[in-house]
Protein backbone atom coordinates (compact mmCIF):
# COMPACT_ATOMS: atom_id res chain seq x y z
CA UNK A 1 0.00 0.00 0.00
CA UNK A 2 1.24 3.53 -0.96
CA UNK A 3 1.41 5.94 1.81
CA UNK A 4 1.05 9.12 -0.32
CA UNK A 5 -2.11 7.81 -1.73
CA UNK A 6 -4.30 10.93 -0.05
CA UNK A 7 -1.87 13.49 -0.14
CA UNK A 8 -2.75 16.93 -1.61
CA UNK A 9 0.61 19.31 -2.56
CA UNK A 10 -1.53 22.16 -3.52
CA UNK A 11 -2.98 22.45 -0.13
CA UNK A 12 0.29 21.59 1.75
CA UNK A 13 1.17 24.86 3.76
CA UNK A 14 4.45 24.14 5.09
CA UNK A 15 5.29 24.96 8.46
CA UNK A 16 9.24 24.81 8.83
CA UNK A 17 11.91 26.12 6.91
CA UNK A 18 12.59 22.63 5.53
CA UNK A 19 8.96 22.33 4.56
CA UNK A 20 8.98 25.34 2.51
CA UNK A 21 12.31 24.70 0.73
CA UNK A 22 11.13 21.41 -0.29
CA UNK A 23 7.76 23.11 -1.38
CA UNK A 24 9.43 25.75 -3.68
CA UNK A 25 11.98 22.82 -4.93
CA UNK A 26 15.02 24.35 -3.46
CA UNK A 27 15.44 20.31 -2.27
CA UNK A 28 15.10 17.83 -4.52
CA UNK A 29 16.42 14.67 -3.05
CA UNK A 30 16.44 13.60 1.25
CA UNK A 31 19.75 12.61 0.09
CA UNK A 32 19.96 16.39 0.83
CA UNK A 33 18.56 16.69 4.25
CA UNK A 34 20.53 13.22 5.60
CA UNK A 35 23.82 15.07 3.94
CA UNK A 36 23.19 18.48 6.21
CA UNK A 37 21.86 16.97 9.34
CA UNK A 38 18.77 18.31 9.06
CA UNK A 39 15.32 17.16 11.03
CA UNK A 40 12.49 16.71 9.42
CA UNK A 41 9.27 17.70 11.24
CA UNK A 42 6.62 17.26 8.68
CA UNK A 43 5.32 13.52 6.88
CA UNK A 44 4.73 15.35 4.19
CA UNK A 45 8.16 16.43 3.38
CA UNK A 46 9.14 12.52 2.80
CA UNK A 47 6.02 11.80 0.88
CA UNK A 48 7.17 14.84 -1.56
CA UNK A 49 10.68 13.31 -1.54
CA UNK A 50 9.90 9.49 -1.40
CA UNK A 51 6.82 8.96 -3.33
CA UNK A 52 6.84 5.49 -3.67
CA UNK A 53 6.82 4.96 0.01
CA UNK A 54 5.11 1.84 1.63
CA UNK A 55 3.76 0.99 4.96
CA UNK A 56 2.68 -1.82 6.53
CA UNK A 57 1.15 -2.56 9.96
CA UNK A 58 2.95 -4.88 11.94
CA UNK A 59 1.52 -4.83 15.26
CA UNK A 60 -1.88 -3.71 17.00
CA UNK A 61 -2.41 -4.23 20.56
CA UNK A 62 -4.84 -3.17 23.23
CA UNK A 63 -2.97 -1.15 26.13
CA UNK A 64 -4.95 -0.56 29.23
CA UNK A 65 -3.81 2.27 32.22
CA UNK A 66 -5.35 2.29 35.34
CA UNK A 67 -5.90 6.06 36.70
CA UNK A 68 -7.84 7.52 39.25
CA UNK A 69 -10.75 7.89 36.94
CA UNK A 70 -10.97 4.11 36.26
CA UNK A 71 -9.18 2.01 33.53
CA UNK A 72 -8.09 3.55 30.48
CA UNK A 73 -7.93 1.53 27.09
CA UNK A 74 -6.29 2.79 24.07
CA UNK A 75 -5.15 0.63 21.03
CA UNK A 76 -0.82 0.89 20.19
CA UNK A 77 0.00 0.76 16.79
CA UNK A 78 3.55 -0.06 15.17
CA UNK A 79 3.80 0.59 11.36
CA UNK A 80 7.15 0.25 9.31
CA UNK A 81 7.66 2.64 6.10
CA UNK A 82 9.90 2.02 3.21
CA UNK A 83 10.42 2.38 -0.40
CA UNK A 84 12.10 -0.92 -0.61
CA UNK A 85 15.20 0.63 -1.96
CA UNK A 86 17.41 2.04 1.11
CA UNK A 87 15.01 4.09 2.91
CA UNK A 88 13.06 3.27 5.80
CA UNK A 89 11.02 4.04 9.67
CA UNK A 90 9.41 2.26 12.43
CA UNK A 91 6.63 4.48 14.18
CA UNK A 92 4.36 3.91 16.90
CA UNK A 93 1.44 5.63 18.42
CA UNK A 94 -1.73 5.22 21.23
CA UNK A 95 -5.05 6.56 20.61
CA UNK A 96 -8.06 5.26 21.50
CA UNK A 97 -9.28 4.13 18.24
CA UNK A 98 -7.60 1.64 15.76
CA UNK A 99 -7.82 3.77 12.37
CA UNK A 100 -6.25 7.13 13.76
CA UNK A 101 -3.64 4.98 15.69
CA UNK A 102 -2.80 3.35 12.40
CA UNK A 103 -2.51 7.04 10.75
CA UNK A 104 -0.21 8.58 13.70
CA UNK A 105 1.69 5.30 13.40
CA UNK A 106 2.13 6.06 9.79
CA UNK A 107 3.29 9.98 10.04
CA UNK A 108 5.77 9.22 12.91
CA UNK A 109 7.50 6.42 10.86
CA UNK A 110 7.10 8.94 8.25
CA UNK A 111 9.17 11.48 10.59
CA UNK A 112 11.60 8.34 11.45
CA UNK A 113 12.37 7.57 7.75
CA UNK A 114 16.83 6.89 7.76
CA UNK A 115 18.80 5.53 4.94
CA UNK A 116 20.30 2.32 5.56
CA UNK A 117 23.59 1.34 4.04
CA UNK A 118 23.83 -1.26 1.32
CA UNK A 119 26.56 -2.88 0.08
CA UNK A 120 27.68 -6.84 -0.50
CA UNK A 121 29.43 -7.31 2.85
CA UNK A 122 29.81 -11.12 2.55
CA UNK A 123 33.41 -12.68 2.13
CA UNK A 124 31.07 -15.63 0.39
CA UNK A 125 29.72 -13.96 -1.94
CA UNK A 126 31.94 -10.53 -3.14
CA UNK A 127 29.34 -9.84 -5.98
CA UNK A 128 29.34 -5.77 -5.15
CA UNK A 129 25.73 -5.92 -5.26
CA UNK A 130 23.44 -4.43 -3.09
CA UNK A 131 21.46 -7.27 -1.56
CA UNK A 132 23.00 -7.03 2.23
CA UNK A 133 24.66 -5.07 4.82
CA UNK A 134 27.78 -3.82 4.66
CA UNK A 135 29.76 -5.18 7.73
CA UNK A 136 28.07 -6.83 11.22
CA UNK A 137 25.67 -4.53 12.80
CA UNK A 138 23.70 -4.42 15.65
CA UNK A 139 20.46 -2.22 17.38
CA UNK A 140 18.75 -2.50 20.78
CA UNK A 141 15.43 -2.04 21.93
CA UNK A 142 14.33 -2.60 25.99
CA UNK A 143 15.47 -6.25 26.45
CA UNK A 144 15.97 -6.72 22.56
CA UNK A 145 19.04 -6.62 20.62
CA UNK A 146 19.86 -7.65 16.96
CA UNK A 147 22.54 -8.25 15.38
CA UNK A 148 22.87 -8.64 11.21
CA UNK A 149 25.32 -10.16 9.17
CA UNK A 150 26.15 -10.23 5.68
CA UNK A 151 25.18 -13.04 4.01
CA UNK A 152 25.79 -13.89 0.32
CA UNK A 153 23.14 -13.41 -2.44
CA UNK A 154 20.07 -15.89 -2.49
CA UNK A 155 20.67 -16.94 1.10
CA UNK A 156 17.32 -14.65 1.98
CA UNK A 157 16.14 -13.13 5.10
CA UNK A 158 17.42 -15.54 8.45
CA UNK A 159 15.88 -13.58 10.86
CA UNK A 160 12.25 -13.58 12.46
CA UNK A 161 9.15 -12.12 10.78
CA UNK A 162 9.02 -8.86 12.30
CA UNK A 163 12.33 -8.26 11.30
CA UNK A 164 11.79 -9.52 8.06
CA UNK A 165 9.31 -7.16 7.47
CA UNK A 166 11.56 -4.26 8.32
CA UNK A 167 14.15 -5.72 5.84
CA UNK A 168 12.12 -6.44 3.19
CA UNK A 169 11.02 -2.42 3.24
CA UNK A 170 14.26 -1.09 3.68
CA UNK A 171 15.59 -3.21 0.28
CA UNK A 172 17.89 -5.75 2.14
CA UNK A 173 17.67 -9.46 0.48
CA UNK A 174 20.11 -11.60 1.93
CA UNK A 175 20.86 -11.56 5.72
CA UNK A 176 21.98 -13.95 8.75
CA UNK A 177 20.88 -12.76 12.32
CA UNK A 178 21.11 -12.98 15.78
CA UNK A 179 19.01 -12.35 18.70
CA UNK A 180 18.83 -11.68 22.26
CA UNK A 181 16.20 -11.23 24.73
CA UNK A 182 12.60 -11.10 24.42
CA UNK A 183 11.86 -10.75 20.32
CA UNK A 184 8.31 -11.89 21.23
CA UNK A 185 7.55 -7.84 22.43
CA UNK A 186 7.01 -7.35 18.12
CA UNK A 187 7.07 -3.11 18.87
CA UNK A 188 10.99 -3.73 20.36
CA UNK A 189 11.54 -6.19 17.57
CA UNK A 190 11.17 -4.31 15.37
CA UNK A 191 12.88 -1.03 16.43
CA UNK A 192 15.91 -2.91 17.31
CA UNK A 193 16.16 -4.28 13.62
CA UNK A 194 15.54 -0.02 12.92
CA UNK A 195 18.43 0.73 14.91
CA UNK A 196 20.68 -1.98 13.61
CA UNK A 197 19.78 -0.73 10.22
CA UNK A 198 20.60 3.20 11.14
CA UNK A 199 24.32 1.68 12.68
CA UNK A 200 25.12 0.92 9.17
CA UNK A 201 25.90 4.84 8.53
CA UNK A 202 27.40 4.59 12.23
CA UNK A 203 31.07 4.07 10.74
CA UNK A 204 32.89 5.67 7.76
CA UNK A 205 33.88 2.24 5.70
CA UNK A 206 36.20 2.46 3.50
CA UNK A 207 34.39 3.02 0.17
CA UNK A 208 33.75 6.24 1.15
CA UNK A 209 37.35 7.36 1.76
CA UNK A 210 37.41 8.47 -1.92
CA UNK A 211 33.90 10.25 -2.03
CA UNK A 212 34.43 14.05 -1.77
Amino acid sequence: MSSNEFLDYEEWEPLTRLGRMVKEGQITSIDEIFAQNLKIQEAEIVDILLPDLEDEVIDIKLVQRQSDAGRKRRFRATVVVGNKNGYVGVGEAKLKEIGPAIKKAITNAKLNVRPVRRACGSWECSCGGNHTVPYKVEGKCGSTKVVLIPAPRGLGLVVGDVAKTVLRLAGIDDVWSKTFGETRTTNNFAKATFEALKNTYSVVAPFDWTKQ
